[in-house]
């Protein structure tokens, strides 16, 4: 057979396997008994159980949590409270004519080395912003645009992994239709092969020794090609496996059909893309994001009134209070102070470099959009092409395996009524069965295509689905 025929030639089974081997966490079995499982409900699993998208996942944590940090911000951004805790002696005047609260008049005051209690002090901080020119607000916003963005960039690569996911489910399907492709056509092998037996028991002059060692090479080959498909289904099963965390799982429905979409013209996929791809959507979520952070490094550059708060607190027991305001007993008292205050940021030419790099960062974001938008265009110009080109070789394979089993059909009743001959014969079922093995990759080929399009256009695999994709 011709080694352009092969019969897998078009599955790319070791990209398939190595993305998802890389891609793929292992997980606990879902059942030990055998089982069939649609596309939809396939990849749902394989999503469940991708350790790279729990990965991506974490950015979208990530960024949540800085908003919600820059909401917090808002209300009392710097509040701290320190303590001090110790031993200390008390203290003895050997006057007396004073009392306790007067102990600050003796000159010659002493420690009480007999007399030890324990020293408590407690000191709060708070600053609570009043006006900002807005900056808070805007910080706020620009952290939540932020989060939106990392939900986009997650659902793209998502969206990646939705249609190899799909390609490894048809994958499996297209090995399952080969295998009984090559059943069959071993079954028509092993008639032809009883018949050649038969003529050369009966020494039948039409039967020519070049038509047996055709067949005989033909045979050799085949054999190769059951080889080569026990391996290939080996591996899909493997993979299956390491992804459903199961045995004896198979495609539901096994066999390999095409999708009955039609095509729209491309103008309906490009104007869905621009609106639906999670790239564009994030993109203009960063554009908003940028925004926000401009604004808010502006009203940075103008002073900020803001309120604080102090409160101190000492206790002591074995050392009096004293009665004059002006007199701080350090281990025992009691204060507290508010009061407002404006805060000024004076390098004014550091300030204005802070706002010029948030607008290049600003212009940079457009330019992405624009940059993105012709990336896309490109990309869905491919992948309508590709669609529309494997759609029709599914049509035009179609029409040549019909009239190739009308030749097989001739040449069985030539062959039977004893004027047709092994060669013809030969040459007939091969051709059938490339065609069969051709139209299988085919249209294996067309509904990866599809998938590939309406990913493309950033449609879901469930929108595909629904429009006729799966019975």
């Amino acid at each position: 057979m011709n080694q352009d025929n092969r019969l897998y030639s078009m599955i790319h089974f070791r990209s398939i396997a190595c993305t998802l081997f890389l891609a793929v966490c292992m997980a606990q079995p879902i059942s030990g008994q055998e089982m069939q499982i649609p596309l939809l409900e396939f990849v749902e699993k394989g999503l469940e159980r991708s350790g790279q998208l729990s990965y991506e996942s974490r950015q979208i944590d990530l960024a949540r949590n800085r908003a919600d940090q820059a909401r917090e911000s808002r209300v009392l951004p710097s509040i701290q409270l320190n303590t001090n805790h110790g031993l200390v002696p008390g203290v003895v005047s050997q006057r007396s004519d004073l009392t306790e609260n007067q102990y600050y008049l003796d000159p010659n005051l002493e420690n009480d080395w007999e007399n030890w209690a324990i020293f408590t002090r407690a000191e709060l901080e708070a600053v609570q912003p009043v006006y900002a020119w807005g900056a808070l607000q805007k910080a706020v916003q620009a952290a939540e645009a932020g989060a939106v963005a990392a939900e986009q960039e997650f659902l793209a690569k998502r969206s990646g992994m939705e249609v190899r996911l799909a390609e490894l489910f048809m994958s499996y399907q297209l090995v399952l239709e080969l295998e009984a492709i090559l059943a069959d056509a071993q079954e028509t092998l092993d008639q032809v092969s009883d018949q050649i037996q038969e003529m050369r028991e009966e020494e039948n002059p039409d039967l020519a020794e070049k038509d047996v060692f055709q067949f005989e090479i033909f045979q050799s080959e085949f054999k190769v090609q059951q080889v080569e498909l026990r391996e290939r289904m080996a591996q899909v099963q493997r993979i299956w496996e390491h992804i459903l965390g199961a045995k004896g799982v198979r495609p539901d429905p096994m066999a390999l059909e095409p999708m009955d979409v039609e095509l729209a013209p491309f103008d309906h996929y490009q104007s869905r893309a621009m609106v639906q791809r999670p790239e564009i959507q994030g993109v203009r979520a960063g554009q908003e994001a940028m925004q926000h952070a401009l604004d808010a490094t502006q009203a940075r550059q103008y002073p900020m009134l803001y309120l604080g708060m102090t409160a101190s607190f000492a206790n002591t027991p074995n050392r009096p209070r004293q009665s004059n305001p002006f007199i701080i007993n350090n281990t025992n008292f009691l204060s507290g102070a508010i009061g407002f205050g404006i805060r000024q940021n004076l390098n004014f030419g550091q300030s204005n470099n802070q706002v010029e790099r948030q607008r290049i960062e600003s212009r940079r974001m457009d330019d992405l959009e624009e940059a993105l938008s012709e990336g896309i265009l490109l990309e869905l110009s491919e992948r309508y092409m590709d669609a529309s080109v494997a759609r029709q070789k599914v049509a035009s394979v179609e029409e040549a395996l019909g009239t190739t089993r009308n030749w097989v059909r001739h040449e069985q009743l030539n062959y039977d009524y004893g004027f047709g001959n092994v060669e013809d014969l030969l040459e007939a079922v091969k051709k059938e069965l490339e065609l069969r093995v051709e139209l299988k990759q085919n249209v294996f080929e067309w509904n990866k295509r599809l998938i590939e399009l309406y990913s493309a256009s950033g449609e879901p695999l469930h929108v595909l689905m629904g429009n006729g994709g799966e019975e």
